[in-house]
């Protein structure tokens, strides 16, 4: 189960060893990657044109996706990592300008969305995991409900 649904109240110092350290190489690593991820996402056949060796950089994001799985798997558990992932991106698109901006914006609602679901985990005694997803589905949804700005 812990696998499955995660607890973000029962990691170890370990745990968050691991956690700092895959975050930190994670973040250094689509540092080096983002030119080449941008050319691809735009255009593939452009990107491999300018000499992007699109079959490597598909394959660096793909180890980097799977890395920060199986990182998080033991904190939000495997089931509800995938919406993590996705939900805070997703709710960003709608206020950044760029890629640059989307991934700032994702990675602060992310982080809100720990918050606020580690606080109705506390005050409604409900498990963490799950909490935090709903709060960003919360987050998600109150920023698409707002009238879109020209």
């Amino acid at each position: 189960m812990e696998y499955l649904f995660g607890d973000l109240l029962a990691i170890l110092p370990e745990d968050l060893l691991w956690i700092y350290l895959g975050g930190l190489l994670v973040l250094v690593l689509l540092w080096k990657l983002w030119t080449p991820l941008l050319a691809i996402t735009i255009n593939e056949e452009l990107a491999q044109v300018e000499g992007v060796n699109v079959t490597l950089t598909r394959l660096a994001l793909m180890l980097l996706i799977a890395f920060v799985i199986a990182i998080a798997m033991k904190v939000v558990g495997i089931l509800l990592i995938t919406s993590l992932l996705i939900i805070p991106a997703a709710a960003a698109r709608r206020l950044a300008h760029n890629p640059e901006q989307m991934a700032l914006i994702a990675s602060l609602l992310g982080t809100l969305a720990v918050v606020m679901g580690l606080l109705a985990s506390y005050q409604w005694d409900t498990p963490a995991g799950p909490s935090v997803v709903v709060a960003a589905l919360l987050v998600f949804l109150f920023l698409y409900s707002l009238p879109r700005r020209a």
